[in-house]
């Protein structure tokens, strides 16, 4: 089994998902007492924001990229960043790791397309949603077209997001708001939505609503572990 990179900290909420997800997987393909084999460097968060808050977008990709550099130099075969936001990073990963991301647009796009979707709906950061780094790469790899909610509902789902989720703090009623948003996304025309921040699965599921949802923190996990036993 490969050894996979974890890039966590990105909240430590949505790490540790990636982590039982990775471990559950294994022990579900593989039976017994398996595990994942990882390598997890986690950052504090809280730099990471405040980098975000302010713009200072250079930074907050600096310290992404030295984490990335830890983990090829601490033996990982290939690296994952546990978070859609900081995939702004992806570009300077790839120049100066030489072992390979995989990019969270990746599985998500090629999820949606074998599900025969093409209009999807997109709840994420305000950042993830109004910067082009994941939608162009959803639509120029892999032929989606990608819709957001308009302003005040980027702000609800933002603040959603970096005051409860990264908190881990689950309230019903913020449940309901957003899934409001995906119901005038649908409205809008989009026909399935990604869950497009690696904490909103902690909050939303399948369970809570009939529009097919695309959540980006599994069907990257699974993506690297499929990678490693491969």
């Amino acid at each position: 089994m490969k050894l996979i990179g974890l890039i966590g900290g990105l909240s430590w909420e949505s790490s540790a998902a990636y982590y039982a997800l990775l471990n559950r997987e294994a022990q579900a393909r593989l039976g017994g007492s398996h595990s994942a084999r990882t390598l997890m460097t986690s950052l504090d968060f809280g730099t990471i924001e405040k980098l975000q808050h302010r713009g200072d977008w250079d930074e907050a990709v600096a310290h992404v990229v030295d984490a990335a550099q830890g983990l090829e130099r601490g033996g990982a075969d290939f690296l994952i960043l546990c978070s859609n936001t900081m995939h702004i990073a992806a570009p300077a990963i790839a120049a100066a790791c030489a072992v390979p991301l995989i990019h969270i647009a990746d599985p998500t796009g090629a999820a949606i397309r074998a599900a025969g979707f093409k209009r999807i709906g997109l709840i994420a950061t305000q950042y993830t949603m109004e910067k082009p780094f994941l939608r162009d790469r959803l639509d120029q790899r892999h032929g989606l077209h990608i819709l957001v909610p308009p302003p005040d509902e980027r702000t609800l789902v933002h603040r959603v997001i970096y005051d409860e989720l990264i908190k881990g703090v689950i309230r019903p009623e913020s449940r309901a708001a957003c899934l409001q948003v995906i119901d005038r996304l649908v409205a809008a025309g989009a026909e399935a939505v990604i869950l497009g921040c690696t904490e909103i699965g902690l909050l939303l599921d399948q369970s809570h609503t009939r529009v097919p949802l695309f959540d980006t923190t599994r069907l990257h996990a699974i993506a690297a572990l499929d990678r490693a036993l491969a």
